[in-house]
C-alpha cells in the first residue's frame, strides 16, 4: 500500500505546488487562458515546439475585444497589455513606474548591459550611452559601414557567377557581422575571425533555459550569480575589449568608432546619471572593462542578429513582391544619380520609400519583440479595476500589435505605403512599436535603421532578388533561439541588374 502512497502523494504535493497561482487572474476576474501545471500558458515554448513570441502572437489573438490578458509564465502570474492606450501609459506617461525589465543576472555574466540593467544602473547608462547613438555620431560611422558593403557586393558578385541561388539569410549575416566587428570593435575579420564568430553567435543567440527559471521563479539569477548567457560569451567580450583597448593605449582613436567614444567616456573614470529634480542624488558607475564588454555585448548582438534578420525578411518580402521590388530600385536610382553614384547621409534621408518598405518590414516581422515591464509600486491599469503591485510584469506583444486587423487592416499583405506620412499620421503612436517607445526604447534604432539602408541600397543598385524553387510559400521559426531565425533558412535567387 505505502508503495502507491508514498509516490501519489508525491505527485499530488508537486501538482499542488506548480498549480499555486493559477486562481491568481480568475479571482480577479480577468479573462485569460487556463494554464497548464508547472509550465503555465506557455508549454510550446518551454518544449521548444514553439517561438516564445509566437506563443504571446497567439494568445493576443484568442482574447479580440480584452484590453488585458492574465496569462502565466510557468508558474508566474503576468499580464498581456493589448489596450493602446495603456500601452502609452505603462511605457511613456508612467515610465518611471515601470523601468524595469525585470531580468536582472550577474554584472560578470554580462549582466550589466544597458538592456537588462534595471534601476539606477540603467538610468546611468541609457544618460551617457545615448549621445554615442546621435546622427551627429553615426555620420562618422558611415563609411566604415559602405567600406563593409563594398566588400560585400564583391563577394556576392563572386559567389553568383557560380551559383545564382543562395540563403540570404546567412549571406546577409556576413555583411551585418562585419559592418558591427568594424563599428563597435574597429575590427576587420578575416576568415579566422569570421568564424570564430560565427560560433559566438550561435551560442549567443540560441535560447537558454535560464530565463524559463527566472520566469518561475523571479529574481533567481540575480540572486545566485546566475547569467542568460554562456561564460564563453563574457570570457570571449571581455578579452576582445581588453585587446582592443590595449591596442589603442587606453586612449580614442581618429576612428570615430563606438569604442573611440567609449574611451573618451572612460577617461571620466566614472559615468554619472541625469538629476530628474533638484533633489535627487547623483547616481554613479564606474566605466570599468566588464561594464564596456557587457555594453559592446549588446551593441554587437542586437545589432548583428536583428538587423541581419529584418534585412531577410525585407529581402524575401522583395521577392515575393516585385512590383514593390522595382518601385524601391527606383528610388535608389533616381537618388544616387543625385548624388553621382555616393551613397552620403544626405542620399539616405531622400530615401523615403526604401524607409517605409524597412517600416512595413519590421511591422510584419518584430523580429526581437521582446517587450515587458515589472510595476515598481502598486499600479491602477486606468479605465480597468485592476491594480498592479510591485514586481508584477506586463507584457506587450508588438508582433500581435503589428497583425491586428484593428490597426492593420488586411495584415498579412506586405504594405509599405502603411508608412506614409499621411498614414502614420492617423495612427496611435503604440501601434507600432519593433523599437518600443518611450525613455526605454531601443538605444541602437537608428543604427539598425542605418546599417539596413545602407546594406539595401549597396545590394539593389547591382542586383534583384527573385523567388527560387526551394524559397518557402510562408516562413516557419525555429524556437531554439532568441529571434525568429526561419527554420531551414531562406534560399533566393539573386540576379545581377
Amino acid at each position: 500500500m505505502y508503495i502507491f502512497l508514498i509516490p501519489a502523494t508525491l505527485i499530488a504535493l508537486l501538482y499542488l505546488y506548480f498549480t499555486r497561482n493559477f486562481n491568481f487572474w480568475k479571482n480577479k476576474n480577468v479573462p485569460g487562458p487556463k494554464p497548464v501545471p508547472f509550465f503555465g500558458n506557455i508549454m510550446e515554448s518551454v518544449i521548444r515546439r514553439k517561438h516564445l513570441i509566437l506563443v504571446y502572437k497567439d494568445i493576443y489573438e484568442k482574447y479580440p475585444d480584452e484590453k488585458v490578458v492574465g496569462m502565466y509564465r510557468m508558474t508566474t502570474p503576468c499580464l498581456m497589455l493589448k489596450d493602446l492606450d495603456i500601452i502609452k501609459d505603462v511605457l511613456v506617461k508612467d515610465f518611471d513606474m515601470f523601468v524595469d525589465r525585470g531580468v536582472e543576472f550577474s554584472e560578470e555574466g554580462l549582466g550589466a548591459n544597458i538592456f537588462h540593467a534595471d534601476g539606477d544602473r540603467w538610468r546611468i547608462l541609457r544618460h551617457r550611452f545615448t549621445p554615442l547613438f546621435t546622427s551627429g555620431k553615426l555620420k562618422n560611422m558611415l563609411h566604415l559601414i559602405t567600406n563593409r558593403g563594398e566588400k560585400f557586393i564583391k563577394h556576392v558578385e563572386k559567389i553568383t557567377e557560380v551559383q545564382t541561388e543562395q540563403p540570404i539569410n546567412s549571406l546577409l549575416e556576413k555583411f551585418t557581422m562585419a559592418s558591427i566587428a568594424a563599428c563597435v570593435f574597429g575590427i576587420d575579420l578575416d576568415e579566422d575571425m569570421f568564424h570564430t564568430l560565427e560560433k559566438i553567435n550561435k551560442i549567443f543567440s540560441t535560447a537558454r533555459y535560464g530565463i524559463e527559471l527566472d520566469m518561475m521563479y523571479p529574481g533567481i539569477l540575480k540572486r545566485f550569480g546566475g547569467s542568460l548567457f554562456s561564460s564563453v560569451l563574457s570570457k570571449f567580450f571581455l578579452n576582445l575589449i581588453k585587446s582592443v583597448i590595449e591596442q589603442r593605449n587606453g586612449m580614442p582613436t581618429n576612428r570615430k568608432d563606438f569604442i573611440d567614444l567609449i574611451l573618451e567616456l572612460r577617461q571620466q573614470k566614472v559615468i554619472e546619471s541625469a538629476r530628474r529634480n533638484e533633489n535627487e542624488d547623483v547616481k554613479t558607475l564606474e566605466l570599468t572593462d566588464n561594464i564596456i564588454a557587457a555594453q559592446a555585448f549588446t551593441f554587437y548582438g542586437a545589432g548583428y542578429e536583428s538587423s541581419a534578420l529584418t534585412l531577410t525578411h525585407m529581402f524575401y518580402e522583395l521577392a515575393k513582391n516585385p512590383d514593390i521590388q522595382d518601385k524601391l530600385i527606383k528610388e535608389i536610382d533616381e537618388v544616387l544619380e543625385r548624388y553621382n553614384g555616393e551613397l552620403t547621409y544626405d542620399a539616405l534621408h531622400e530615401m523615403t520609400y526604401l524607409s517605409q518598405v524597412f517600416d512595413e518590414t519590421l511591422r510584419k516581422y518584430p523580429v526581437a519583440d521582446l517587450l515587458h515591464r515589472n510595476a515598481q509600486s502598486d499600479y491602477t491599469l486606468a479605465g480597468t479595476n485592476i491594480t498592479l503591485h510591485k514586481a508584477d510584469t506586463v507584457i506587450i506583444s508588438a508582433y500581435g500589435i503589428h497583425r491586428d486587423p484593428k490597426h492593420y487592416p488586411n495584415p498579412l499583405k506586405f504594405d509599405p505605403e502603411r508608412f506614409t506620412p499621411e498614414n502614420v499620421g492617423k495612427r496611435h503612436a503604440c501601434a507600432y512599436l519593433p523599437f518600443g517607445t518611450g525613455p526605454r526604447n531601443c538605444i541602437g534604432m537608428r543604427f539598425a535603421k542605418w546599417q539596413s539602408q545602407v546594406c539595401s541600397v549597396m545590394f539593389f543598385s547591382k542586383f534583384r532578388v527573385d523567388l527560387s524553387k526551394n524559397t518557402p510559400l510562408e516562413l516557419e521559426y525555429d524556437p531554439n533561439f532568441i529571434f525568429t531565425v526561419p527554420s531551414g533558412g531562406v534560399p533566393l535567387n539573386i540576379v545581377r541588374r
